[in-house]
């Protein structure tokens, strides 16, 4: 057991949560679908830690555009399983597949990437370019150096230990840097460290971090830049996690149709600054929509 995984999810922990639940593939996944019936669909792919309610105020700002709206945690994170797996690019793609066919989406979506979410989702959009309408990543991560503990933590015995001795400061430092105005931090700390409670959450952590490849990515994004669907970046000028000197070299291997850089905006652009990308997504799609028409 890891200090401070006091709780086991369970149907009763559930019960009590927003949401819905449906077995993929791997395990259960947590995730919500709301907003107007018929509205064009967006699906997200979040980040290293958060659960689906980090893209709340993003999607009412999508809601109020018309736009239908799919979110989920993925596996390890907010209340879906933590499966015993390896933690790779494999498994969350597959988690994705897995969902949006148990959903039935059968029209092409608007898929968004954040942060890991950003290699999850080019991953998945290189195998399966048919059903994406447009591809938004916003502070995508892949280019920055590994992170220092990766390779002692695929190591077995060590890993274990250092996942025991050292996981939960490794959240906490993850999520000091995260986002720019201290409220906003305070508010997604709580969030994310309510589902660190529940027993498997720093293995899926810290098993991420050492079975995921989070760098060195330029490759995939060289091969998404290729993909011919409608793309758009956006990056916070403030972001320390992925820094906005990647933003040029992203630029070039990405290829987006559309480039936008926030201001002043951290790391977590549709967590603090929703009402601006709402727009910048609404926009983009718009413009997207009538060039497909011509």
């Amino acid at each position: 057991m890891v200090r401070g995984e006091t709780r086991r999810l369970d149907q009763a922990t559930r019960a009590e949560l927003r949401g819905d639940f449906i077995e993929c593939g791997d395990g259960i996944t947590h995730y919500e679908m709301a907003g107007p019936e018929g509205g064009e669909v967006v699906v997200f792919a979040g980040s290293l830690t958060t659960p689906l309610f980090y893209w709340d105020q993003l999607v009412g700002e999508l809601h109020s555009r018309g736009f239908r709206t799919v979110t989920f945690s993925a596996y390890g994170r907010g209340y879906s399983d933590r499966v015993q797996a390896t933690y790779d690019e494999a498994l969350f793609v597959r988690q994705i597949v897995d969902l949006t066919q148990r959903l039935d989406l059968a029209e092409p979506f608007h898929l968004v990437g954040a942060s890991m979410g950003a290699l999850v989702a080019m991953a998945f959009a290189r195998q399966h370019t048919d059903r994406i309408a447009t591809f938004t990543l916003a502070g995508p991560a892949g280019l920055q150096p590994a992170p220092a503990l990766a390779s002692l933590l695929r190591q077995e015995m060590l890993g274990t230990l250092l996942a025991k001795k050292l996981g939960s400061k490794m959240l906490d430092r993850h999520l000091s840097h995260n986002v720019r105005d201290p409220q906003q931090s305070a508010a997604l700390t709580a969030m994310v460290r309510e589902c660190y409670q529940f027993e498997g959450s720093i293995y899926a952590l810290t098993a991420t971090i050492a079975d995921f490849p989070l760098s060195g990515r330029q490759d995939l994004y060289r091969q998404t830049g290729c993909l011919r669907i409608p793309k758009m970046l956006l990056w916070g000028d403030r972001d320390e996690v992925t820094p906005i000197t990647s933003f040029d070299e992203v630029s070039a291997l990405f290829a987006p149709t559309e480039a936008h850089i926030l201001s002043p905006c951290g790391h977590m652009v549709p967590y603090e600054e929703p009402a601006q990308m709402g727009l910048r997504f609404a926009a983009f799609v718009d413009t997207a929509r009538k060039e497909s028409s011509r």
